[in-house]
C-alpha cells in the first residue's frame, strides 16, 4: 500500500518541462540542417556524428555516465536502488535525406527530458534506468535500417560491415570513425533477462491520431513486412509499326501488377497496406514498346498470416497477367520482417498513464519500422505515439505540436515509474 501511495504521489504532478524539451529538439535540428528546412542527418555521416556529440553532452549534463557500444549506440545509464534488470528507453536521432526534426528525435530528447524531470523531482528508482540512442535506424547509406538495435539483438547479416556506401566507405570503417572497433561488434549484444522493459516514444508518422482527435497512441505492435523485386520481360519493338494485339509490353504488365496489388490489399478489411514504390522501364524511349520493367512489391500488416494470404493472391494474379500480356514476370523475395507485438502489461501501463494524465488514447498498430522491433527479440517492448500534423513524416514539413511532444514525454515518465514498481 505504501508503495502504491508513494507512486501516486510521484505521479500527481510530473515535472516534464515542455519548453526545455522543445529547446533541445530545436538545438538538435541544427546538425545537418538543410537550407530549405528539415535535416539530412544521415546515419554514419559527419552530421550524425556531430549530433550524437550533442546528445552525449545532454546526457552528461543530466548526470548520466555516457558509454558507446561497438555498434555506435549511445547509452546513458542511471543507477537504481536495487540489483534489478534495467528499464531501457530511447529512440534514434539519424534522419532520412531531407527529413524532418521529429522522427526519432522526439523519443530520444523525450527520454533525456524524463531523466531531467526525475532529477528535478528528486526521484530515485528501484530499477536502474538507461537512455539509449540507437545508431543508423533509417539505414540510408547501406540499404538496411535498424543497424544499432539489430546489433544489440545479434541480428546483423554476415558481411554487413563490409558493405560500402556511395563514397565507397564500408560500414566497418564508419564504425572506426565513430571510435569503435568493428571486430568487437558482438559485444553490443544484450542478453535476455538483462532488460526488464523497453519503452519507445515516437511520432505516429501517419494521420490517424490527428484524424480521430486522440492525443496518445497505444501501439499494439510493429507490422510485419514482406518485400519482393519483380522483373517483367517482354519484347521491345517499334511503337509505330507494332499493332496493339502483337505487343509484349513489359511496362503495361507492370502497371497492371501495381493495380493488382491495390486490389488484393483492399479485398480484406483491416489496416494492411501494399505498395509499388517505383517502376523502371527499358529501353525508356517514347517510340519503343518497353521490353523490360522492374518494380517492387511491399505488403505490411500486424498479422503475418494476412500478409502471406494477400501475397499468395498477388502472385496468382501475376500469372494471369503473364498469360494475358505475353510476358514473363519473376518476383524475387527481398526481405521478410516478422511483426513485433508489444507486451500487454506495458500497453496497459501506457494506457493507464495516459488516462491518469487526462489524455485521450487509441490503440493502433505501427505501420513503420522502429528499433523496438529489434529489442523485442530480448525484452518486452512498449511504444507510445503522439500525433503527426497532417500525417506527414520523412519530410521537411514533418511537425508535431509542442504540447503533444510534452504529453508523450509525460506518458513515458509515468509508464517508467509504473514499471519500476514491479520486480
Amino acid at each position: 500500500m505504501l508503495t502504491k501511495l508513494f507512486l501516486l504521489a510521484l505521479l500527481a504532478a510530473t515535472p516534464i518541462q515542455r519548453d526545455r524539451l522543445r529547446s533541445t529538439l530545436e538545438e538538435l535540428s541544427k546538425f545537418g540542417r538543410n537550407p530549405d528546412g528539415g535535416v539530412s542527418r544521415i546515419g554514419f555521416s559527419d552530421a550524425d556524428l556531430a549530433g550524437l556529440e550533442y546528445v552525449k553532452r545532454l546526457m552528461r549534463d543530466a548526470g548520466l555516465t555516457v558509454t558507446v557500444d561497438p555498434a555506435g549506440n549511445v547509452h546513458g545509464p542511471r543507477d537504481g536502488r536495487e540489483q534489478l534488470p534495467v528499464i531501457l528507453f530511447g529512440s534514434h536521432t539519424d534522419s532520412v535525406p531531407h527529413g524532418g526534426n521529429f522522427d526519432g528525435d522526439v523519443g530520444s530528447m523525450g527520454a533525456i527530458e524524463v531523466i531531467r524531470a526525475m532529477n528535478d523531482a528528486g526521484v530515485s528508482t528501484r530499477h536502474p534506468l538507461e537512455v539509449v540512442v540507437w545508431t543508423d535506424e533509417e539505414g540510408h547509406h547501406f540499404g538496411k535500417g535498424l543497424f544499432g538495435s539489430r546489433a544489440s539483438a545479434g541480428l546483423l547479416d554476415p558481411g554487413e560491415l563490409d558493405r560500402k556506401d556511395e563514397q565507397g566507405i564500408t560500414q566497418g570503417e564508419w564504425l572506426r570513425r565513430y571510435g569503435q572497433d568493428p571486430a568487437r561488434i558482438g559485444d553490443a549484444i544484450r542478453k535476455k533477462g538483462d532488460v526488464a522493459a523497453y519503452f519507445e516514444l515516437h511520432i505516429e508518422q501517419g494521420g490517424r491520431l490527428e484524424r480521430e482527435k486522440k492525443q496518445i497512441g497505444v501501439v499494439e505492435g510493429i507490422v510485419g513486412i514482406r518485400r519482393w523485386t519483380c522483373n517483367v520481360t517482354g519484347f521491345a519493338n517499334h511503337a509505330g509499326t507494332t499493332p496493339m494485339p502483337d505487343r509484349h509490353d513489359a511496362l503495361l504488365a507492370a502497371s497492371r501488377a501495381a493495380l493488382l496489388v491495390r486490389q488484393e490489399v483492399r479485398a480484406e478489411s483491416g489496416t494492411q497496406v501494399g505498395t509499388v514504390g517505383y517502376m523502371h522501364a527499358e529501353p525508356g524511349a517514347r517510340n519503343i514498346v518497353p521490353g523490360r520493367a522492374e518494380f517492387p512489391i511491399e505488403i505490411r500488416d500486424l498479422d503475418m498470416a494476412k500478409v502471406n494470404r494477400i501475397a499468395g493472391r498477388v502472385m496468382d494474379g501475376l500469372k494471369r497477367i503473364e498469360q494475358e500480356e505475353g510476358v514473363k514476370i519473376a518476383c524475387a523475395p527481398l526481405s521478410e520482417d516478422a511483426p513485433a507485438l508489444t507486451d500487454p502489461s506495458l500497453r496497459r501501463m501506457i494506457q493507464e498513464s495516459a488516462s491518469e494524465a487526462g489524455f485521450s488514447t487509441m490503440s493502433m498498430p505501427s505501420g513503420a519500422g522502429h528499433d523496438a522491433q529489434s529489442v523485442a527479440h530480448y525484452a518486452p517492448i512498449g511504444m507510445i505515439f503522439i500525433p503527426s500534423i497532417g500525417g506527414i513524416s520523412h519530410s521537411p514539413a514533418e511537425r508535431s505540436d509542442w504540447q503533444d511532444v510534452a504529453n508523450g514525454a509525460e506518458v513515458l515518465y509515468r509508464a517508467i515509474l509504473k514499471r519500476d514498481a514491479l520486480p
